[in-house]
C-alpha cells in the first residue's frame, strides 16, 4: 500500500465510487458481502487498492497545502518537480489558530514581529508521497489564496 487506507467516514463519503470500483472488477453487492465475511483479507486488499487510487488522484490534483500552529504558518505550492514554501513566524503572543490572530496577520504581514522566509526544493522522492507525508503531519489541502497573497508581498 502506497498511502493509507481511507477512514470509515471517507469510505462512506465515497460509497458510489467504491461500488463503481468493485463493479469494474465484476464484484456485485452480494459477492462483496460474501468476500467481507468469508475472505476478509481479500476485502482488505480491495479497500487498500481503492484507497491508493483515491489518494493518488487527490494528491495529483493538489497544488497548495498549508499548516498552521499558534505562532507559525507553513504555506506550500506544489509544482510538478518542486515544492515551494513560505514560512511565517510570529514573534509575540498571538494565536494564528484563532480568527482574531489570523486576521491580525493578514492585516499586518510586514509588522516587525513577523518573520517570513521563502524557499524551494526538488522532491527527494515521489511528489505525491511527499505531499501525503505533509498531509499526514497535519497540513491541509488549500486553494492557495494565502500562499499567493504572501508570495506577492515578498516577491
Amino acid at each position: 500500500m502506497k498511502y493509507r487506507q481511507l477512514t470509515k467516514e471517507q469510505f462512506e463519503g465515497l460509497h458510489q465510487e467504491f461500488a463503481h470500483f468493485l463493479a469494474t472488477q465484476s464484484i456485485d453487492v452480494k459477492e462483496w458481502n460474501q468476500i467481507k465475511t468469508e475472505k476478509p483479507e481479500i476485502a482488505e486488499e480491495e479497500m487498500n487498492i481503492f484507497s491508493d487510487i483515491v489518494w493518488n488522484d487527490v494528491l495529483t490534483k493538489t497544488k497548495y497545502i498549508e499548516h498552521f500552529s499558534e505562532t507559525s504558518a507553513n504555506l506550500f505550492k506544489c509544482d510538478e518537480n518542486q515544492i515551494h514554501r513560505i514560512a511565517i513566524k510570529i514573534n509575540w503572543d498571538i494565536n494564528l489558530l484563532e480568527q482574531k490572530g489570523f486576521e491580525w496577520l493578514m492585516k499586518n504581514p510586514m509588522d516587525n514581529s513577523v518573520d517570513i522566509f521563502k524557499g524551494s526544493k526538488s522532491y527527494t522522492k515521489d511528489r505525491n508521497k511527499e505531499i501525503f507525508d505533509l498531509v499526514e503531519k497535519g497540513s491541509t489541502i488549500s486553494k492557495g489564496e494565502i500562499y499567493d497573497y504572501f508570495s506577492q508581498l515578498i516577491g
